[in-house]
């Protein structure tokens, strides 16, 4: 049982973000818990004040009223989304302040919440554009100050042949590359501490080991220890969040396809691409599942769904079904 059940919502708040930070979410996620809980928490008081810091918020006050209306206020210039991702992070709040003693039960049941329609998948457009990058990536380009194709080539071949997240990609190990001839897989540290394989065929394989090899002669024998990052920057320091997004749009810009990569999922669309040419080589919801590591089927299912609208408008798209349709057109009107 918690020892101070009036005490005040800021200091809550941060003991529930210690609590997170053992399930080791990253950065950007910790933000957004942050900003969703101190934004809510800020339209608790009534209209016509201004609001109280939050230290001095107790969180007796926050009440199935208070929170409904908070959340009216806070829903009114935001997209269903936003307003679902701050839900979602108010209840796992509430949840564990029950758990702690902290309050008797956790209002947001009694909030409404919209329905948060799931993301359309954003693969690379053009039906040869993952092999047209690679190809242009793996040339030297003169322009560069200190080309490195090989570990470019690997960072794009991870996304694009085992749909990788960027958080997965930072968290790998060299010894994360694993397995026998034939058997090669890539273990992955995924989201919300759920770990997956990934099998690797030889192509993939021969990649990451093109690039190992020459990080052994750029760093030497020690840089390429088991226990050491796969992915480094030139100077031979772990790739960061910001470094490996740059890397990505250059590659982008080198290969002159920028105007292919779909608005707001840059890295994100090699992801897309290798789970959208799952489904079109015929692999089921729950394959795409346990490949890419998503919570729920649902997740998977819009690459099917998808892939299925796109084969549609293929077989619309066909010449002869067009003219199938203007014979019928002219039989109907002999027949009238």
């Amino acid at each position: 049982m918690h020892d101070k059940p009036g005490e005040s919502v800021g200091r809550l708040i941060e003991e529930f973000l210690t609590d997170r930070a053992t399930r080791k979410p990253s950065p950007h996620t910790v933000a957004a818990y942050r900003r969703d809980l101190t934004t809510i928490a800020a339209l608790t008081g009534p209209d016509d004040t201004t609001p109280l810091p939050l230290d001095r918020v107790p969180i007796t006050a926050l009440s199935p009223r208070v929170m409904r209306a908070a959340f009216a206020r806070f829903a009114a210039p935001r997209a269903a989304a936003s307003v679902h991702r701050a839900w979602s992070t108010w209840n796992s709040f509430f949840t564990f302040l029950v758990a702690e003693g902290v309050v008797p039960g956790n209002p947001m049941p009694a909030v409404g919440r919209p329905r948060a329609p799931l993301p359309r998948p954003k693969p690379l457009r053009g039906e040869d554009t993952p092999e047209e990058l690679l190809a242009a990536v793996a040339r030297e380009d003169g322009r560069q100050r200190d080309p490195w194709p090989e570990r470019d080539v690997a960072v794009l071949a991870l996304a694009l042949c085992a749909g990788l997240r960027l958080s997965e990609l930072l968290a790998l190990r060299v010894a994360s590359v694993a397995g026998r001839d034939g058997e090669r897989r890539v273990d992955v540290a995924g989201k919300g501490g759920r770990f997956r394989t990934v099998p690797i065929e030889p192509g993939l394989d021969r990649v990451v080991t093109d690039y190992l090899d020459s990080r052994r002669r750029r760093f030497g024998a020690r840089s390429v220890r088991p226990d050491s990052p796969l992915l480094v920057d030139r100077r031979g320091e772990p790739l960061r969040r910001g470094g490996l997004q740059y890397l990505v749009e250059s590659c982008y810009r080198r290969a002159g396809i920028g105007d292919r990569v779909p608005k707001g999922a840059r890295l994100h669309a090699l992801r897309h691409t290798f789970a959208t040419r799952l489904a079109e080589d015929g692999a089921s919801a729950a394959e795409i599942m346990r490949l890419l590591g998503h919570a729920s089927l649902a997740s998977s299912q819009t690459y099917i769904e998808v892939t299925a609208g796109q084969q549609r408008a293929a077989v619309r798209s066909n010449r002869t079904n067009r003219a199938l349709l203007g014979l019928t057109m002219r039989a109907g009107g002999r027949g009238a």
